[in-house]
């Protein structure tokens, strides 16, 4: 395996990339519900899978690149027994805390903004269709469909997913200082609400792993239990009190 071949390569260049557009966001003080911040979102956001598609077309031969494509669209690499974990996996976590936080005191799980505000406005349900959709597209076809794998060929799945999960909590970081972002308008920096984020993200990074090297690595299945955690997130709430 060549050196730009190598996972950490990709992770590395994943980051610096991504970065390269949401630190300026936090420089010129712009939040990404303007114009100028809702490009840099976008553009950064396009990075873990553009790069993804760029190292597997520098790495692999043409076996390889069909491969890649071929795991992209076909559902029939899951199932049916499949397709209800990745469902009812995420559904059960929003569920569980929402019964942790009433047995530790807390209100339990509400309905998010977007279904609260549907009978008004349907349009409150973009955001969570967005967070449901096009960051998981972007993002599984780089973080999954190709660094996982790279990854795997020097470590145990475990680990493999480990690594990616630290990398991935951390490329979120500059979020934290943008408005109008999730991280900063609600989590906010080095709060309870901050760790559980990264935490979490890191033990999503070894569930996903799951889910793909149980699914013929579907990059299709990826992206939906990426995208299905996401809408969960935003329709089912768990207030916490610490940060909210």
């Amino acid at each position: 395996m060549g050196t730009i071949g190598s996972g950490w390569v990709y992770l590395a260049a994943t980051v610096a990339g991504t970065w390269a557009f949401w630190l300026p966001a936090i420089a010129l003080g712009v939040r990404f519900d303007s114009a100028i911040g809702l490009v840099l979102l976008l553009v950064g956001l396009t990075v873990p899978g553009v790069l993804g598609i760029v190292f597997v077309y520098l790495n692999y031969d043409e076996r390889g690149r069909t491969d890649f494509w071929k795991r992209v669209p076909p559902a029939g690499r899951f199932g049916i027994r499949w397709l209800a974990v990745i469902l009812l996996v995420p559904l059960s976590i929003a569920v569980l805390a929402g019964v942790v936080d009433l047995l530790l005191g807390g209100t339990g799980p509400v309905w998010g903004e977007g279904v609260t505000g549907f009978g008004a406005n349907p349009l409150a349900m973009l955001p969570a269709l967005f967070f449901a959709t096009l960051p998981p597209i972007l993002e599984e076809l780089g973080w999954r469909g190709y660094a996982l794998d790279r990854l795997q060929m020097n470590w145990s799945a475990l680990i493999a997913s480990l690594i990616l999960g630290v990398v991935w909590a951390s490329w979120h970081l500059p979020l934290f200082f943008v408005e109008a972002t999730y991280q900063h308008d609600v989590v906010g920096f080095g709060t309870t609400g901050f760790w559980l984020f990264m935490s979490g993200t890191v033990a999503l990074s070894v569930a996903i792993s799951w889910v793909y090297n149980n699914t013929e690595r579907s990059i299709l299945g990826i992206i939906i239990f990426h995208g299905w955690v996401n809408f969960t997130a935003e329709t089912i709430v768990v207030p916490d009190p610490v940060y909210y």
